[in-house]
């Protein structure tokens, strides 16, 4: 009876150790939580992108320091971004956006506690950067290249250039996932993103008439130049929208105030990574590095791309 009961107790232990040997498994050298699905880590970890540049953004235009002071672990001896610096900000603006720097942070730590993540990326937050991608927005250069740390208002149109963009891509996402830890996370990460672009439309389409200064275009005009740069770039249909549509397009074919973006349903627009990819290089190909990314973005998915474009460039 004894040795029965020993033995039964050994079994138990070595079930219970196998278990734990088996809760991780390697994708890429890393160690990635077993109930996450290898489909799942990849869709987790391209965002994570996105979130370092928010992150990065926010912190500097609003404090003037980024990841390098507040979460150096989170940057895990990634490159700082170029040309980051504080915003001329209002009391309040300055304040919404450090609140959104911090949840960024938030957003970074919580995919790299759920997946093993990469190391910050290269990113490109200089003013020349953003003058680029608004000198493409009218399809010529702005005199003077426009600034997005001047003031408010070009703050808050670079800020519009960047949220939206991450959050079609968790609603692209989402259908895609297996593992509840996975959905769990993605929804997290939804519903915050979804609220800062809420607020920085708000911000904006209080401001929709002013004019951007010495420009002469309303903020509403940037906002839809914007929005169209971005369909175009994505190359997949209108899945952007500024701040004034057409009766038609708006909420139920029946207004033209658009302060929330959403298809003929009112839902959100979906995007792919390689739509995103796109988006953020400024060049309208996944496979050709630039705009915001000067060295290509990181994990799996985006790798990926760039060896297709290395191989073409080859042939």
């Amino acid at each position: 009876m004894i040795l029965a009961y020993f033995s039964l107790l050994i079994l138990l232990l070595l079930s219970s150790s196998c278990a734990v040997d088996h809760e991780y498994f390697i994708n890429d050298n890393n160690y990635v939580p077993r109930n996450v699905t290898k489909s799942d880590v990849d869709l987790v970890e391209f965002p994570l992108n996105l979130e370092f540049m928010e992150a990065e953004f926010f912190l500097w235009g609003s404090l003037g320091l980024g990841l390098d002071k507040f979460a150096p672990e989170l940057a895990d001896g990634g490159p700082s971004p170029i040309g980051a610096r504080i915003a001329k900000l209002s009391p309040l603006i300055r304040d919404v956006i450090a609140q959104f720097g911090f949840q960024e942070v938030g957003h970074v730590r919580a995919i790299k506690n759920t997946i093993a993540g990469f190391p910050r990326p290269l990113l490109n937050l200089s003013r020349e950067s953003f003058a680029t991608v608004m000198n493409d927005a009218f399809g010529h250069p702005l005199e003077p290249p426009f600034d997005p740390y001047a003031n408010d208002i070009n703050y808050l149109l670079a800020s519009y250039v960047i949220p939206y963009v991450g959050l079609t891509g968790y609603v692209g996402a989402n259908p895609k996932l297996q593992s509840p830890t996975a959905k769990r996370l993605i929804a997290g990460l939804l519903g915050v993103e979804s609220g800062q672009d809420a607020v920085l439309r708000t911000l904006l389409y209080e401001r929709g008439r002013e004019n951007v200064e010495p420009y002469g275009i309303m903020v509403t005009e940037f906002t839809n130049r914007i929005s169209e740069l971005r369909n175009k770039l994505g190359r997949h249909g209108i899945k952007d929208e500024g701040l004034k549509v057409k009766r038609e397009v708006g909420a139920e074919e029946s207004i033209r105030g658009n302060i929330l973006a959403g298809d003929e349903y009112s839902l959100a627009y979906d995007r792919t990574p390689e739509e995103i990819l796109r988006i953020v290089y400024g060049s309208g190909q996944e496979n050709k590095p630039g705009g915001f990314y000067p060295n290509g973005a990181e994990g799996r998915i985006a790798k990926s791309y760039l060896g297709v474009g290395e191989l073409i460039k080859k042939l």
